[in-house]
Order: C-alpha cells, then structure tokens, then sequence
C-alpha cells in the first residue's frame, strides 16, 4: 500500500475521501480521427498513479500526448480507451473538485481580476462571502493585492498567469492540473512563478499535476516526474526526486537535482531512439540536445507541435 504524500501548515481536505492513490490511471489510449490519414495514436496504454498530496510532472517531447493527458484527468476529453478515477469514482466530466491552469491565462477581457477568480465559484452557485475572502486572500498570497478591481489588460503575462491560479484554487480543490502555465514567460519570471508556485502548493491540501517541456522546471517542482515518449505517447520511466522543501532556484546545482536531470533527458533520449520519429523526424542533433539539455526544448518544439 502506497502512503500518502503530506506537508507541513497544509491545510486538511474535506472534499474527497482519503484514498490512494488518489488519482489512477489505467491503460488509457487515444485516438484522433484524421481526415486523410485515417486515425492518430495520441496516447497507448498509459497507466500512472498519483497520491493525495503529490506533486507529479509529466515530461515528453511536443506532441506526446502529454495536453491530452491532462485534458483526460480534467474530465474535458472523453471516448479513451482505459479508465481514469479520482478518488475512486470514474471521471467522465469535469468535477468541482479539480482546478485548471491552462497555457494561457485565459482570463475574460471584460471582467476584473477580481471577476475572473471567481468564474468557477460562480457557475458552481458557490459565490459566498467567505468564497470571496478566499479569492481575496489568494490574490494577496500571489501579490496581486491591490489589482482586483483592475482589467486583463492591464497586467503582464505573468500577473494574469498568477490570477489564473488563484482561479483554478478558489473552493480548495483536492486536485491542481496545469498544462504548461509558464511557458510564455521569460526565464527570470518563469523562476520566480516556479518559486511562487511552490509556495501556493505547499500552502495547499491539493494533490498537483504539471505538464511541461521544462525538465529543470519539472525537477524544482515535483515529487516524481513521468518521462513520456514520442507519439503515441508512452510512460517510459518515473523519476524520484529526492530534494528537501522548500527548494530554491540553488538547489538545482545539487548533486540530487543533476541526477534526476540527467535520468530524465536519458530516458527522453532512449525513447526517440526507439520511436519512429527518432528514426526519421528527429536526427542525431535533436537527440543530442535532449540529452546535454541547452537548445533541447527548442528542437523538439520545431520538430512537433503538441
């Protein structure tokens, strides 16, 4: 039996029983329609579980399957083969116990920041004052105490980025899944919303999901990173990351973080040798920026979209 994943000033969860793992993923597969080609193997035979209180990073090059993944577990993506539960009951539509940060930060133009956290509360008619004093409390947390009654466009990417978060956490939800929420940012910001994520999450009682390109990003982050394969998307190995929270950006130059690094960009590399894009798409460069890291994530961006 797998323990539980706990945290210090965490706060309790009420709002799904104690089971572990919390989130299971079974034999998941997935298939695309395409007009001339006949079919696109997304996904294939994808198991993973996950823990209450765990932080886990999916890793993989661009279109893996790594997006559709996430938009499985978020219950928005339906007709996969395999099965998908949270909390023990299957997922076939989103749930009230699951928050979403997308790429982008998806915030309506026309709404305050303030609005804008509160869309999830308000289509689930829980928009109560203490709903609103935690939405509040949220934007203080995140620095953006001061900006509620200001619009979208009036924020930089990486403020609007951090009420998109606030949003997703508003109500407390058991799960936070996040599909690359930082990608769009600069390097120095993107350090910064890694660090402010972290606090946000241990701050928390929610069991976290990351999607990224981002290996260092992924090592900061999580517990455990999953390493998945080129097209159709495979878990080709876990990864532990053995590092002591809270972490800092200095912690990356620790033996423990070099290690988890190097395992995961030899687990991508072994993989695209063994795909068939390894074997035609991606040449011998490609492979070599996966595993010395430097231009890895640009090269496969310009080999495959997700």
């Amino acid at each position: 039996m797998t323990a539980s994943v706990t945290r210090p000033d965490a706060p309790a969860s009420s709002a799904l029983p104690g089971i572990d793992p919390l989130i299971r993923i079974a034999h998941v597969s997935k298939r695309y329609a395409m007009r001339q080609s006949g079919c696109l193997q997304a996904l294939d035979d994808v198991s993973l579980d996950i823990r209450t209180g765990e932080f886990v990073a999916i890793v993989g090059p661009s279109g893996c399957g790594k997006t559709t993944l996430l938009h499985i577990l978020a219950g928005l993506l339906g007709d996969f083969e395999g099965s998908v539960t949270l909390a023990g009951a299957r997922v076939d539509g989103p749930s009230p116990h699951v928050g979403v940060v997308f790429q982008d930060a998806t915030l309506l133009p026309w709404l305050t920041v303030l609005q804008n956290v509160l869309i999830p509360a308000k289509l689930q008619h829980r928009d109560t004052a203490s709903i609103r004093q935690q939405a509040a409390d949220l934007l203080k947390l995140v620095g953006l105490e001061g900006f509620e009654r200001s619009y979208p466009g009036e924020l930089s990417g990486g403020m609007q980025q951090r009420a998109g978060i606030c949003r997703a956490l508003v109500g407390d939800p058991a799960v936070l899944l996040m599909d690359e929420p930082f990608a769009a940012l600069d390097a120095i910001t993107r350090d910064g919303m890694n660090a402010e994520l972290q606090r946000i999450w241990q701050r928390s009682a929610s069991t976290a999901v990351l999607v990224t390109h981002a290996i260092p990003e992924a090592v900061f982050l999580a517990d455990r990173v999953a390493v998945m394969s080129p097209h159709p998307g495979k878990v080709v190995g876990i990864v532990d990351v053995d590092l002591p929270r809270p972490r800092t950006v200095s912690d990356m130059g620790s033996p423990q973080a070099i290690a988890a690094v190097a395992r995961i960009r030899a687990l991508l590399a072994e993989a695209l040798d063994t795909s068939a894009l390894g074997k035609g798409a991606f040449d011998k460069g490609v492979r070599n920026a996966v595993v010395r890291g430097g231009a890895g994530r640009d090269a496969l961006d310009r080999n495959g979209r997700e």
